[in-house]
């Protein structure tokens, strides 16, 4: 069981609640990080005294230091010292709860470090999960998955000594906000309307995606990366009352599913306190009072995201790392009142068709490919409206 963590993201939605878990559970907290907040940083460093604390922003770095003046903490700032966190020696886990391509090269150097991994960062495996999960073995490292489906996953296969009794991983989805809705219907939606999901809540990045499903997408790659199995054996699944995380289905048709609450502290409590399970204080699941539990087939032609992610989950490579970045981009245009909804789906595929992907490639060509497709963005909607 986890004692010591460094919580990278630590005043985004999951590191705010790891760190109310990490309090139940009387763990200690070595290093935290942000990317600006300043006031949460101070109020969270004022609390749990971590030895280290980092602002990515550099001048948020120096106004904390100056706030924190008082107290025994190092303060650094900028996107490197994400590493020196990670790498902590007195942190025994690491949580990257840091959103997008950022939390790459920190998993990277906590893995070197033989950290356990309580990975709430689906990009690093969306963008590079060969090279990941290979270090991961080579160092001895565990990855422990925080997303709700994919802990679900790893709860399900706990006991499964031969991965070859696994015959489908079944990814749960609530569909969003805009289940139901046809291509054509979701042409005036609004950042506002997007980012309200209907049982989750979340950072605005990650809300965004579950109302394109393009969250799904990504999820189905990470499992792909994590589980090492073909795009065939993982499947996504609408189930609006996010009561079931996920299921595995195994080779002589038995299907193991986690049920719970849809409350993120679970799979944090869980990534912790792995191979045992600490008392919860939150109330459970009550099988009698839930409603009826349904699931149904996504509507790709609605959705196109979803379908757009299962076609660079087939090209394998840096095609993922494209769909990634060409993503990020979209949705942070679309955020900021630039693009339309259904922009985002076009422009991650125009990069996706136009931008290089090598098929297998180094940490180099990764980084490269994410820093072009996102120009590739930006660049198109600087030039107009994509066709």
């Amino acid at each position: 069981m986890t004692k010591t963590i460094a919580i990278l993201g630590s005043t985004g939605s999951i590191g705010r609640q790891t760190l109310e878990v990490a309090e139940q559970l009387g763990l200690q907290v070595a290093a935290l990080t942000a990317h600006g907040s300043i006031s949460l940083a101070e109020e969270q460093v004022r609390k749990f005294r971590p030895r280290l604390a980092v602002m990515v922003e550099e001048t948020a770095a120096r106004d904390l230091a100056v706030r924190l003046a008082d107290l025994d903490v190092k303060i650094l700032g900028g996107a490197a010292a994400l590493e020196e966190a990670a790498a902590l020696p007195e942190a025994d886990t690491v949580v990257t709860a840091v959103v997008g391509m950022a939390g790459l090269k920190p998993t990277l150097a906590a893995i070197r470090e033989k950290k356990r991994i309580a990975l709430a960062n689906k990009e690093t495996l969306v963008c590079a999960g060969e090279l990941v999960m290979d270090a991961a073995e080579r160092h001895g490292a565990e990855i422990i998955p925080v997303d709700s489906e994919h802990s679900a996953i790893f709860q399900c296969v706990q006991g499964c000594g031969d991965r070859r009794e696994l015959k489908r991983l079944l990814l749960t989805c609530s569909g969003g906000p805009f289940y139901g809705r046809s291509w054509e219907e979701t042409a005036s939606i609004t950042p506002a309307d997007a980012l309200r999901h209907p049982n989750w809540r979340m950072g605005p990045k990650i809300t965004v995606d579950c109302a394109t499903l393009m969250n799904k997408g990504l999820e189905i790659i990470e499992a792909m990366r994590l589980y090492r199995l073909p795009l065939e054996q993982v499947r996504p699944v609408i189930h609006r009352q996010s009561i079931v995380h996920s299921l595995v289905e195994f080779q002589d048709g038995a299907l193991l599913a986690q049920l719970g609450t849809p409350d993120m502290r679970l799979p944090i409590r869980y990534a912790l306190t792995y191979p045992c399970r600490a008392e919860n204080p939150a109330e459970p699941l009550d099988l009698l009072r839930c409603p009826p539990l349904t699931f149904a087939e996504p509507d790709r032609d609605a959705f196109p995201c979803l379908r757009l992610a299962e076609e660079a989950a087939k090209r394998g490579g840096a095609a993922c790392t494209v769909l990634n970045a060409a993503n990020e981009e979209a949705v942070r245009l679309f955020l900021a009142e630039r693009v339309g909804f259904q922009d985002i789906y076009r422009r991650t595929a125009q990069a996706l068709a136009e931008s290089p992907a090598p098929a297998s490639p180094s940490l180099e060509d990764i980084l490269e490919a994410d820093r072009a497709a996102r120009q590739f963005v930006r660049q198109s909607s600087q030039e107009g409206a994509v066709p």
